[in-house]
């Protein structure tokens, strides 16, 4: 029996493990894989390769069709495999969406072009952009939705036309983090596109966003603590609104010490590394520069999010 795709699930935007010498860590990173795997009948059916979590703009284009390919190698018989697309020109990016359908991925997380963030874009563009990336890989696509505060954010009326006109979009990563245009965004998709698969990546403020009814998330989080993003969805949608906030006060210790200061950046990522460090799941948390190694101090605090989090410690070798 052929696997069946899943994009309305929690996808993991998962890290990789780097030796001291820039490196990747394949062993450990087919352990990581399987822990996460373990965590499938608790809602994790799904992968992120390649997300900005797992320093997409860090790996070559051969490195990022290796990572996806160890993933789909190694948890691809059950799970959906989703890996980061980003290219500053649409020939590229289908290039690297073929690369990644060869390694084994069953869609893409297609990213705006970066110079939208600096220069703005033609408001026609997003649409060619992911039809055309879409039709000339063949491949489902996940939008990788922007802030709204930014540049490159997909206004509702662009989203809604991805949505209805291109058969292979799936599934829509809400990045938007303005809360009114937020519910706003998922109420009107809901109701013209209700197939397409609506995915929070608030890091930040999980549990808040899962109110306006999420299908799953991509979140570089359930990388690191998939026990208990998995227990929100749970309770969110079988629970009570207090049993989801005694969940929420055992996330934020850790929330905080990673993602202070606001929405994922390159530190964030690392200090996401660090969790899984401190956890026992990497050896260490490196990162490739210009991301600088964490300070002391920075760990202190990372460790104390961790233990005040009540994280249990995983023997990743028993995986």
């Amino acid at each position: 029996m052929s696997k069946i795709k899943n994009f309305k699930t929690i996808f993991p935007a998962i890290s990789v493990p780097m030796n001291d010498d820039d490196s990747i860590n394949e062993l450990e990173f087919r352990r990581y894989l399987r822990w996460l795997a373990s965590f499938y009948d608790d809602g994790i059916k799904g992968i992120v390769t390649n997300g900005h979590t797992g320093e997409i703009t860090a790996l070559t284009r051969e490195e990022r069709e290796r990572v996806t390919a160890i993933a789909a190698d190694e948890v691809g018989d059950k799970m959906t495999i989703v890996s980061g697309v980003s290219s500053e020109n649409t020939r590229e990016a289908i290039e690297t969406a073929k690369d990644a359908k060869e390694a084994g991925a069953d869609g893409i997380l297609l990213m705006p072009p970066h110079m939208w963030l600096r220069f703005g874009m033609n408001p026609k563009s997003p649409f060619d952009w992911v039809k055309e990336v879409a039709e000339g890989a063949d491949i489902d696509i996940v939008i990788h939705l922007y802030p709204a505060t930014t540049k490159a954010f997909y206004p509702l009326d662009t989203l809604v036309k991805m949505c209805t006109e291109i058969p292979h979009v799936k599934a829509i990563k809400m990045g938007t983090r303005v809360q009114s245009v937020y519910e706003e965004e998922v109420r009107t998709l809901r109701k013209v596109s209700p197939e397409t698969a609506l995915l929070t990546c608030h890091d930040e403020t999980i549990c808040n966003s899962l109110f306006p009814g999420m299908d799953g998330a991509v979140l570089g989080f359930a990388g690191c603590i998939p026990e208990l993003i998995t227990k929100a969805f749970k309770v969110y949608r079988q629970g009570s609104c207090q049993e989801l906030h005694e969940i929420d006060n055992k996330i934020f210790p850790v929330e905080r010490a990673i993602y202070r200061g606001g929405q994922p950046s390159g530190e964030a990522h690392a200090r996401l590394k660090q969790v899984l460090v401190d956890r026992g799941v990497f050896d260490n948390a490196h990162m490739r520069k210009p991301v600088l190694p964490l300070t002391a101090e920075s760990k202190e605090t990372i460790a104390k999010g961790v233990l005040d989090s009540g994280l249990k410690n995983i023997n990743i070798n028993e995986i």
